[in-house]
């Protein structure tokens, strides 16, 4: 795998404009997009293999666009990322087809860490 693609979409243009600065600094190149459908036509273009997405965004909503995303794109690692959580989202998120769940503010080493960890997952996929 050359270039690691991250997709972060998020109604926030703050939480975009950060998670694109802070993983661009450490070595991916970031994709935001501000709504689901902007995600998906960045997905067409440009295959991410990693994805953080806002549950609560106007129009198509994160569980609906990772379900979309997963249907499409199965070998793709998703992170949900939200200011509001709740157990009943935690199950629709696993139901969905998330990997993980984080809730604002998070921590950005640990959503580095998930990167990482998320990019070597892949690449031992990729080597079956």
């Amino acid at each position: 795998m050359d270039v690691k693609k991250i997709l972060v979409v998020d109604d926030e243009d703050m939480v975009r404009k950060m998670l694109n600065i802070f993983f661009t600094e450490n070595g991916y190149r970031v994709f935001p997009a501000e709504n689901a459908q902007r995600a998906l036509e960045i997905l067409k273009e440009d295959r991410c293999q990693v994805v953080f997405l806002d549950l609560n965004m106007p129009g198509m909503n994160g569980l609906d666009l990772c379900r979309k995303i997963r249907a499409a794109f199965p070998i793709t690692c998703i992170f949900a990322i939200t200011g509001q959580a709740s157990l009943f989202e935690l199950v629709s998120c696993r139901e969905a087809g998330f990997d993980d769940y984080f809730t604002k503010p998070f921590d950005l080493k640990q959503l580095l860490k998930v990167a990482e960890d998320a990019f070597e997952k892949l690449n031992r996929w990729k080597k079956k």
